[in-house]
């Protein structure tokens, strides 16, 4: 490296120690036509400020989740006079939280505490595997929690008399069912708002920044949309349910034991496709207990003596 009337210059090494990236790599962005080449000044190769400035820029964009390919395209755009503050503003907005909510820590000792006193390591192992705790790395007793509410939904549950291995079974199947809800919803809003937008190449920073203010309008939309259907669908089943239970006298028996059911090939992939491999089977079972469901409610209509039309309670 050396300074010269026309700035400062790199040998490639020095360049890759300044940069974090190897040598192989800067010579393989040439070879993709994100870095420029280097200034042959006599046998060397020499690099500037700008080469560093860029491969920092790619870095940067790689940390984002941008693949190579739209990095070239993106540094193509800001060769010919675009900005990338609008698109890496939009980026952020994408990537920010999408939750108020504050992560929090927890010891080992709190833990077992609020769970009733006992040490159960099978139990925290699937905590952690569902992502409820996360450990901290370089202290055994301490993990950290992502979503405190979710953590207190649990010992709350537990306190009430539900099983542990019962919640981890119930969260895995809501989580399921969510993340179908949450895949449904950014299609829709893509299908009929993004869609409206053509266009192949990196949008300006003025569309840019105009799609990073429809994504904070749009953000809050999906939650309060599952809030008033869950509202909704507790109104209708939850009191249901219960005084079934209370009427009778006695809580219903255990549940049979889980059977194994035969799915066509085609079906199941066309499932796997939808939601996922890991949650097809959460899938199915969620789409036969809501057409049971809506069975019973059928046969109720159609056996019901009188048709009565009721104005709805707000």
């Amino acid at each position: 490296m050396g300074d010269e009337p026309g700035g400062v210059v790199y040998r490639i090494e020095d360049l890759a120690h300044h940069s974090g990236a190897t040598v192989r790599t800067i010579r393989a962005y040439q070879d993709r036509g994100l870095l420029p080449r280097p200034e042959r000044r006599g046998r060397a190769n020499v690099y500037a400020d700008a080469h560093l400035a860029r491969l920092r820029q790619i870095a940067d964009l790689l940390d984002r989740g941008y693949t190579l390919a739209s990095i070239k395209e993106l540094l193509e755009a800001w060769d010919s006079g675009r900005g990338l503050s609008g698109i890496l503003g939009l980026v952020a907005e994408v990537g920010g939280p999408w939750t108020e909510e504050e992560p929090a820590r927890i010891s080992r000792a709190e833990l077992e505490e609020r769970f009733g006193g006992l040490p159960d390591d099978a139990a925290v192992a699937e905590a952690v595997e569902l992502g409820v705790l996360e450990p901290v790395p370089g202290d055994e007793d301490s993990f950290l929690v992502p979503s405190p509410q979710e953590l207190s939904a649990a010992v709350e549950l537990h306190a009430a008399g539900v099983p542990l291995p019962a919640i981890a079974r119930h969260l895995r199947e809501l989580r399921g069912q969510v993340e179908h809800i949450a895949c449904r919803f950014l299609e829709f809003t893509t299908e009929h708002v993004f869609a409206r937008r053509p266009g192949e190449h990196p949008p300006s920073d003025a569309e840019a920044a105009e799609a990073a203010a429809l994504v904070r309008r749009l953000r809050p939309l999906a939650r309060q949309a599952v809030d008033a259907e869950l509202a909704r669908a507790m109104r209708l089943f939850a009191t249901r349910r219960p005084s079934r239970h209370l009427t009778a006298g006695q809580f219903p028996a255990e549940r049979e034991s889980a059977r194994p059911v035969e799915v066509s090939a085609g079906t199941m992939r066309a499932v796997e496709r939808l939601v996922g491999a890991e949650q097809a089977a959460a899938f199915i079972t969620a789409a036969a207990e809501r057409e049971l469901q809506t069975r019973t409610l059928d046969r109720l209509t159609a056996n019901s003596p009188h048709h009565i039309i009721v104005d709805e309670v707000p």
